[in-house]
């Protein structure tokens, strides 16, 4: 019995998307002269955790204005295991950050007690999406947690905004905030599974933010808010995640704050966003020098407003190109040892906010406020090419192709069995292309500006 191969393509001038083409069959012998996309499952490498989006409070206040139809069909286009992309992880922030009405934190200025910490505006918009969404997805979510900034009292520059570093003489107490909002969550309904030290610690931000060098994120990591954790017998349930910025400085980041004595026991993993660098092979790099530490992908978006270098547009929303952006990185982070995807905003209204500095991006799924109408960008059904055929668990195999430039490629294998291969064209011409899987290929065509997924079904099913 031939192996069959399920075939689901969207393409730029095609005007249905994740469409289904006939069923392929692979041979002992293909047409050898063509261009190749060579898997091999008895090669593996990283096992998947899962795909997933952030819950702002940008998200949860435009969900929350939506009518109810509008809300429901959005939680679904995510979340929904038949019909959405599947969605399993999400990422939450520790009071404000720049996708917020504003800034705000849990306490009043000046509490070092943290006698007046106060959750109740997470019931107001973020807790009800949040909710619906677990429900939706019919399971729990892994959720990772990332503050933006500690409140200004706590800061060298007494600013919530524009950068300043949090005093040491305050390490603890800021330390006694995050497992608090732990706790608070947990009371919620929400369970939190993953914390990261600072959201982008080596950035000045006119929004929230705060800087942490490589040696005082590991201290606060293992002195600080590990024992924290112990305290409240939360260390085995909630793993400590360092660095959550972009990808250019990981490496070295990680050098220096693994050397710090405990890091390497006490951190589990690392945290990158795809802004300013697209070199995936540093987490490689990574990857072989700290082959334990988990590698997961927690912030990307398409800037609207600034200049990040190729994740930044002036296209406009809705273009295209966004989606390429987005299926490029995930196969590239994927390819070199990423555990885990995890989008930005997952809604925003039709201008890219609210964002109480004009920082405007584009999400995969836009809500306009004008007409009532939901908005699906490229980048939804780029993603869902993987997100909606790759389970949590399956596990990367070798999956390499021959061609110069514009085709990118990744192969994992789910827990049933079924190889699912993903293929990117981003060239304005066809590719004509040998697909291998285990030594039997079938030769078929890719269109242009288009992404397929290939699904190798398990002969033994």
């Amino acid at each position: 019995m031939k192996p069959v191969v399920k075939v689901i393509q969207t393409a730029k001038n095609e005007k249905q998307v994740w469409r289904k083409l006939d069923d392929l069959e692979l041979f002992k012998y293909y047409n050898f002269r063509m261009n190749t996309v060579s898997v091999d499952s008895s090669i593996s490498y990283q096992k998947l955790l899962g795909f997933g989006g952030a819950f702002t409070e940008a998200s949860a206040y435009t969900w929350a204005n939506a009518d109810e139809k509008s809300k429901d069909e959005i939680v679904k286009a995510y979340f929904d295991k038949e019909h959405g992309l599947a969605y399993n992880l999400g990422r939450t922030t520790i009071h404000g950050c720049d996708f917020s009405l504003e800034p705000y934190t849990y306490i009043e200025e000046g509490d070092f007690e943290l006698s007046t910490f106060d959750m109740s505006r997470e019931d107001k918009w973020l807790v009800p999406f949040l909710t619906r969404a677990k429900e939706t997805a019919g399971h729990s979510l892994g959720i990772l947690a990332s503050p933006w900034s500690p409140p200004a009292f706590m800061k060298d520059n007494k600013d919530i905004n524009n950068g300043g570093r949090l005093l040491k003489k305050n390490y603890a107490t800021w330390a006694e905030y995050m497992v608090k909002y732990i706790e608070g969550m947990k009371e919620r309904g929400i369970e939190i599974d993953m914390i990261s030290i600072q959201n982008e610690p080596a950035a000045k931000q006119e929004w929230a933010s705060c800087k942490y060098e490589a040696d005082e994120e590991a201290e606060f990591a293992v002195d600080y808010l590990y024992p924290a954790l112990e305290k409240r017998g939360l260390q085995d349930k909630v793993k400590i995640v360092i660095w959550d910025h972009n990808r250019d400085l990981m490496f070295r980041r990680l050098n220096e704050s693994m050397a710090y004595p405990g890091a390497r026991e006490k951190v589990w993993g690392a945290a990158f966003h795809w802004y300013v660098s697209d070199k995936s092979e540093i987490l490689t790099m990574v990857h072989e020098k700290f082959p334990e530490k988990h590698l997961l992908f927690t912030e990307g978006c398409v800037e609207l407003v600034n200049n990040s270098g190729g994740t930044s547009s002036k296209a406009g929303i809705g273009a295209w190109k966004h989606g390429e952006i987005y299926g490029r990185n995930i196969i590239k982070d994927f390819n070199n040892y990423n555990e885990a995807w995890i989008d930005w905003n997952l809604l925003l209204n039709e201008i890219g906010g609210p964002n109480y500095v004009g920082n405007y991006c584009e999400a995969p799924v836009m809500y306009d406020r004008n007409t009532k109408e939901i908005m699906y960008n490229s980048s939804y059904y780029y993603i869902g090419h993987f997100s909606r055929y790759i389970e949590p668990g399956a596990v990367r195999i070798c999956c390499r192709n021959d061609v110069d430039k514009g085709l990118y490629s990744v192969s994992f294998k789910n827990p049933n069995g079924d190889i699912v291969t993903v293929v990117q064209n981003e060239l304005n011409r066809k590719q004509r292309l040998a697909l291998v899987v285990d030594g039997q290929g079938t030769n078929t065509e890719i269109p242009a500006h288009s992404i397929t997924t290939f699904i190798t079904k398990n002969s033994q099913e």
